[in-house]
């Protein structure tokens, strides 16, 4: 039996509908720090970001407008302080306060940072300054999918009436490093509102490139005091985050909305940093404390172990006066139990991901691939949708190797294995996380059953392995996260890791990490079945056949062109199917395709047209179940939700009406334009939407987008 495959939801997300075009993640705008500012010096002017502008858009469009003063003004340092410094070196901790911004995820996580001064150097360029060779211009440094990025941004920065910032501000109010890491942060992600919503997990990767490990404390080892010394005691960081909560009172403080503190001090729903643990010994015995600390530097916990606790008094008075600080600074201690009852999650973020290993020292590899899932090729889903596709998703062959070095048994290696989708949108709030996860199989291809074929080659592993075959990681939980990381103790052996979404037919970029000590890992070829069914064979002699005669004459494809073309077509796998494209129907699809409104088409989008028509041919073959070359509406209705598109029965209808005959009957090509229709008129939405509920267009725009498809 197949395993059953969980999937945990943090909020109700849509469907994704389907995209006529893959949609790429949208890499960061590159701008070179160094050319700029000698730029600006020999020119004797401040830089202005025009890629990043002092603009209302750099702040966003949604909730976070509504929070902002009337009189909202962008202001550089040195008109808001008489001696602005970039960074005080001599402070340890961060002393920031959170703005209007509900970022403290962000804050918690950078937090974290002070605690290695070098990671924290690397972010933040020291050598930066409001006085020698300042130019307006201050950079910083992010780890974004696999690669380390450079982010340049001016310095003027939002502020009120009074010449106050609205977001992050220190509390020595001439310190402006952590604004403007914030506006950089802002301006890697979309804006300034992206960064609303979050988690320390991901700021955290952000800024170091380590990989995660996620214990909720609900469930927490029994080794978890002995997880968080290796971890305080290694280059890792370490963040948490509290309940919900249901009985809290409401505190309005200078640098934040209004919050949700409890009746133990506190805050519901709030990100909080681990700054370190101490074992102590009182005159009941040992007790096992861990010291957090609240990003805002202010509101701390009532209970035991707290400044004011009585339990300081079971100490030595020298333990006393070393741990305990009785003061309001956001910092405080508490027992492990009660930190195991208050908290949700802990995350720590090792930059050497020995840390479960009991291997501290040792020397680790990393390996990254970068992939894809894409509708009709590789976007298979989870065995859970049993729908036999699954063997479609990418599929990446990892040896695991044994250690000759190692103190444990040679029988068992420690594997880190991260999957990160990437976001297909320039904002990162804009679309909602696809639930991802991935399982990983041992590999019998060394097998003697096994066909020859596959043993110790780059081909993909057929249909049939998995449904005969168990996963490693049986219980796989998908998670709409960014990341999802499983920590993995296995023998040395060939195992095969297939990351996938929940659902089948949605589309991502990812990347793929895996760290152990030592291992070789690499992607599988796709069979030459499933590259002749896509874009393989049957498109190059075509190609060759049809097009070097077009594209002689014309490197464009008119509605003629198309409905010869299409209606000539040798279908392989589908010799049955004859097919007959009207010349309207030819001109409604160009219309939809045709984006720069030329009234042709290129090879490329001719090439998207054509993947789509081999997906939307199998999807309707399989639904067409008697045969009849038609779809009546229960089938059009199994066809839309099979391409993983939610429609309601009221549109489905709809559609059946304008594209199908008297009987309400669809043929293939009617099924065609539909299709195209609804996929382009929902990616048209979500880019135009602001608050994804509505859309505001010139009377122009309307024109265009309705009688031009």
């Amino acid at each position: 039996s197949m395993p059953f495959l969980l999937c945990l939801k943090k909020k109700k997300s849509p469907v994704p509908l389907g995209r006529s075009i893959f949609q790429k993640h949208t890499p960061p705008v590159q701008q070179n720090y160094q050319a700029l500012l000698e730029s600006c010096l020999k020119d004797k002017r401040l830089f202005t970001d025009d890629a990043f502008p002092a603009h209302i858009s750099s702040i966003g469009t949604g909730a976070l407008l509504k929070k902002l003063p009337q009189n909202l003004q962008w202001k550089r340092p040195h008109a808001l302080h008489k001696s602005p410094v970039f960074y005080a070196a001599s402070r340890k901790q961060l002393d920031l306060c959170q703005g209007l911004v509900e970022n403290c995820w962000f804050l918690a996580a950078l937090e974290a940072l002070t605690f290695h001064q070098d990671i924290l150097a690397a972010v933040v360029p020291q050598n930066q300054s409001f006085e020698r060779k300042y130019a307006g211009i201050f950079h910083f440094r992010f780890w974004h999918f696999g690669e380390w990025i450079d982010v340049v941004v001016d310095d003027r920065l939002p502020v009120n009436e009074a010449g106050e910032l609205l977001f992050v501000s220190s509390v020595d109010k001439n310190v402006f490093w952590g604004a403007l890491l914030e506006k950089a942060y802002a301006k890697l992600y979309g804006s300034y509102e992206d960064l609303q919503i979050g988690q320390v997990s991901e700021a955290l990767v952000d800024f170091t490139g380590g990989v995660n490990t996620r214990i909720k404390l609900a469930e927490a080892p029994p080794d978890l005091w002995d997880i968080l010394t290796r971890a305080t005691y290694s280059r890792s960081l370490m963040g948490c985050q509290t309940h919900l909560g249901v009985s809290f009172l409401s505190v309005s403080l200078s640098c934040m909305q209004t919050t949700k503190v409890l009746k133990n001090g506190l805050v519901a729903g709030h990100a909080y940093t681990v700054t370190g643990i101490r074992k102590v010994t009182c005159q009941y015995g040992p007790e096992n404390l861990v010291r957090l600390r609240n990003p805002w530097g202010k509101i701390e916990w009532k209970g035991d172990w707290s400044d004011s606790s009585y339990k300081w008094e079971l100490l030595s008075p020298k333990e006393k006066i070393l741990l305990r600080k009785n003061k309001e600074d956001g910092e405080f201690w508490m027992s492990l139990r009660d930190f195991k009852i208050h908290f949700v999650d802990l995350v720590i973020c090792k930059l050497t991901p020995d840390l479960m290993s009991l291997e501290d020292g040792k020397k680790w590899m990393y390996s990254l691939k970068s992939g894809r899932w894409v509708k009709g090729s590789t976007a298979g889903g989870s065995l859970g949708f049993c729908n036999g596709n699954f063997w479609m998703n990418p599929q990446y062959w990892l040896n695991v190797l044994p250690v000759e070095d190692s103190k444990k048994s040679p029988s068992r290696c420690n594997v880190v294995i991260s999957l990160m989708q990437k976001h297909s949108t320039k904002h990162r709030n804009r679309a909602p996380h696809l639930f991802i996860g991935f399982l990983l199989y041992k590999n019998t291809i060394l097998l003697p059953s096994f066909p020859e074929q596959y043993q110790e080659s780059n081909r993909k592993l057929p249909p049939g392995f998995f449904t005969r075959h168990q996963p490693v990681n049986k219980h796989q939980v998908f998670l709409d996260e960014r990341e999802v990381t499983h920590d993995f103790h296995l023998e040395p052996c060939v195992y095969v890791i297939v990351p996938s979404t929940l659902e089948p037919q949605q589309e991502s970029e990812f990347i793929l990490r895996v760290f152990s000590r030592k291992h070789i890992l690499r992607f599988f070829i796709p069979s030459k079945e499933i590259v002749d069914r896509y874009e393989g064979k049957i498109w190059e002699d075509f190609f060759t056949k049809y097009f070097e005669q077009v594209m002689a004459c014309n490197p464009e494809i008119n509605a003629v062109q198309l409905q010869r073309i299409l209606n000539n077509i040798s279908w392989r796998n589908f010799q049955s199917f004859r097919l007959n494209f009207s010349l309207d129907s030819c001109q409604g699809i160009l219309a939809l395709l045709d984006l720069n409104a030329t009234g042709t088409l290129s090879i490329q989008e001719f090439r998207v047209l054509w993947k789509r028509l081999l997906f939307y041919l199998e999807v309707f073959q399989k639904r067409d179940t008697n045969r009849s070359g038609k779809l009546d509406l229960v089938e059009l209705h199994a066809a839309v939700q099979e391409t993983g598109i939610s429609l309601s029965n009221e549109v489905c209808n709809l559609m059946a009406i304008r594209y199908g005959d008297p009987d309400l009957q669809i043929s293939f090509e009617s099924f065609v334009c539909f299709m195209l229709r609804v996929e382009i008129m929902g990616e048209a939405f979500r880019n135009l939407t602001q608050d994804g509920k509505g859309i505001y267009l010139r009377e122009s725009e309307w024109m265009m987008m309705t009688l031009y498809s």
